[in-house]
C-alpha cells in the first residue's frame, strides 16, 4: 500500500499529466490534519553571537515516509545566517498554502508544484529568483527548468523530480516470446499475447486508464498543447485524434486490464500478479522490486502512431520565496543555500526517503537507486522524454479536456466532434489568462 507521500506524489503526477490539471495549485495531501509544527514567524531574533538572524518559516506538505520531517528540520537548523523554523502540513496543502498567502501570516519559504503558479506569478505573490538560479540552471535537469520557467524567469528551485513509467515483467514477455513494446501497436500486441484468465496485459487504473494517460495521448501522438506563443491548443489534429481511437480499440480487448487490487499509482497489481504491464509511479519501484527482485523492467510510454514519440510525465515540486515578506533577500539565500549549494542533502533527500530523482542532473549517479538498472534507465527517461502540463493548462481546460477523452474513449464519440469545443475554449482561456 502506498503511503501518504506516495499519494502527494500521485496528486503532483496526476496534474502532471492526467485529466484534472489546472493552473491553481492542486490538493496535495490526502490525509486530514491542522497545521503542524511552529508558527510563522518574520520578525528578527537574537543569535548565539548576540546579533540579530532573521527568522524564516519554511512550508513543506506532509510527507509520508519515515524520516523525511526530520531531514529537512536538520537542513533548516544546519543552516546558520537564519532560523529557520519547519512547518508540517498535513492533509491539503495546496489549499492551506493558497489561503495563506493572502495574509501577513504568509510562509517566508514554501513548497509548490512546477515551480509556482501562473497566479502566483501574476499575482506577485512569488518572488522572482531569476539572479540565483539563471547562473545554475545548466546543473538542472533540462526536461525541469524548461518546465520552471515562465517568460524568461524563474520563481522557483527544483527539489526533486517524480515520474510516470511503464513496469514489465521480463520474465512474461520472454516466456511470451514479445519484446518490451516501443510503440503502441507493440504495446496493445503484447499486452494481447500474454493475457490469460489468471493474468492482464496491460493495467493504467481501474477507470480503464482514461483518467490517468489523459494528456500522454496528446504527447505520444507527437504533438504539444499549445503553440510556441500560447494563443491556440495544437493537439487537435488527426494524429491525436487516431491515438484516441487506438487507445479505444485497445480497451475492448482482453489486453487492456479493466480493474485491479489497487490503483495505477500503487504498484501491487503488478507484484501480486495481477498484470504483466503496469502504468506506476518511480515511488512504487522499491515495493516492486522488493516482490519480484529483478524480473522487471521500465520503458516510457511508448509512441503512437507514425509521427509519435514515446513520453514521460513527470512532476517536480519546487522551492519559492514570498514575495510579500520581511525577509525576501534572507530567504532568497537559504533556498539558495540549500537547493543549489548543499547537494549532499539533495541526494539524501532524494534517495533517502523511497526513490526519487535528484533535479541535478550531476547528482543522479550520486543516487544509489538510481545507479544503475531501472532506477537508472528512469532517470534517464525524464532528462531525454519529460514532458508536463503547459503552466497556461487551466482548470477549466483541464476539466472540458478530460471529459472529451471519457466520452471519445468511453462512449464512442467522434473526436474531431468533441475536442471542437476544447479547441474554442483554450484561445478563450489562453487569452483570459494573459489578461
Amino acid at each position: 500500500m502506498i503511503g501518504i507521500m506516495n499519494l502527494n506524489r500521485r496528486h503532483l503526477l496526476t496534474a502532471a499529466s492526467g485529466l484534472a490539471a489546472t493552473a491553481t495549485l492542486a490538493a496535495c495531501g490526502s490525509n486530514k490534519g491542522d497545521l503542524g509544527g511552529s508558527t510563522s514567524a518574520t520578525t528578527g531574533s537574537t543569535g548565539s553571537s548576540g546579533g540579530a538572524k532573521p527568522v524564516l518559516n519554511q512550508w513543506y506538505h506532509e510527507y509520508g515516509e519515515p524520516g523525511v520531517k526530520e531531514a529537512v528540520q536538520k537542513y533548516a537548523a544546519d543552516y546558520a545566517d537564519a532560523s529557520v523554523k519547519v512547518t508540517w502540513n498535513p492533509g491539503d496543502y495546496g489549499k492551506k498554502l493558497g489561503s495563506a498567502l493572502l495574509t501577513k501570516d504568509a510562509p517566508d519559504v514554501f513548497e509548490v508544484e512546477q515551480g509556482g503558479t501562473l497566479d502566483m506569478i501574476q499575482q506577485g505573490q512569488i518572488a522572482d529568483l531569476t539572479d540565483i538560479v539563471k547562473p545554475v540552471e545548466s546543473q538542472f535537469n533540462p526536461a525541469v527548468m524548461k518546465r520552471f520557467q515562465f517568460n524568461g524567469k524563474y520563481h522557483s528551485i527544483p527539489q526533486v523530480v517524480d515520474m510516470q513509467l511503464l513496469y514489465y515483467r521480463k520474465s512474461v514477455l520472454e516466456k511470451a516470446g514479445v519484446q518490451p513494446p516501443k510503440t503502441f501497436a507493440e504495446l496493445t500486441a503484447a499486452a494481447n499475447k500474454v493475457a490469460t484468465g489468471d493474468m492482464g496485459g496491460f493495467f493504467a487504473g481501474n477507470d480503464g486508464g482514461v483518467g490517468v494517460l489523459g494528456t500522454l495521448f496528446i504527447w505520444a501522438s507527437g504533438l504539444d498543447q499549445f503553440d510556441e506563443a500560447r494563443t491556440k491548443a495544437t493537439f487537435t489534429q488527426q494524429q491525436f485524434y487516431d491515438a484516441l481511437t487506438a487507445y479505444r480499440d485497445f480497451s475492448k480487448t482482453k489486453g487492456l486490464l479493466q480493474s485491479a487490487s489497487k490503483e495505477w499509482y500503487d504498484g501491487s497489481p503488478i507484484a501480486n500478479g495481477e498484470t504483466a504491464m503496469q502504468w506506476g509511479g518511480l515511488w512504487s519501484m522499491p515495493d516492486i522490486q522488493k516482490a519480484l527482485g529483478d524480473d522487471f523492467g521500465v520503458l516510457p510510454f511508448p509512441a503512437i502512431g507514425a509521427k509519435g514519440r514515446v513520453a514521460v510525465p513527470f512532476g517536480a515540486f519546487g522551492a519559492c520565496v514570498n514575495a510579500k515578506g520581511k525577509n525576501v533577500e534572507a530567504a532568497k539565500k537559504f533556498v539558495s543555500w540549500l537547493w543549489i549549494d548543499q547537494e549532499d542533502k539533495q541526494v539524501e533527500f532524494a534517495d533517502a526517503f523511497g526513490t526519487h530523482i535528484p533535479s541535478k542532473t550531476a547528482l543522479v549517479q550520486k543516487a544509489s537507486k538510481l545507479k544503475e538498472g531501472p532506477g537508472a534507465d528512469a532517470a534517464k527517461f525524464v532528462s531525454e522524454n519529460g514532458f508536463t502540463n503547459d503552466i497556461m493548462w487551466t482548470g477549466p481546460l483541464g476539466d472540458a479536456f478530460g471529459a472529451a477523452v471519457t466520452n471519445v474513449i468511453k462512449k464512442n464519440a467522434d473526436p474531431a466532434q468533441e475536442f471542437k469545443k476544447v479547441e474554442t475554449l483554450a484561445a478563450a482561456e489562453l487569452k483570459r489568462v494573459k489578461g
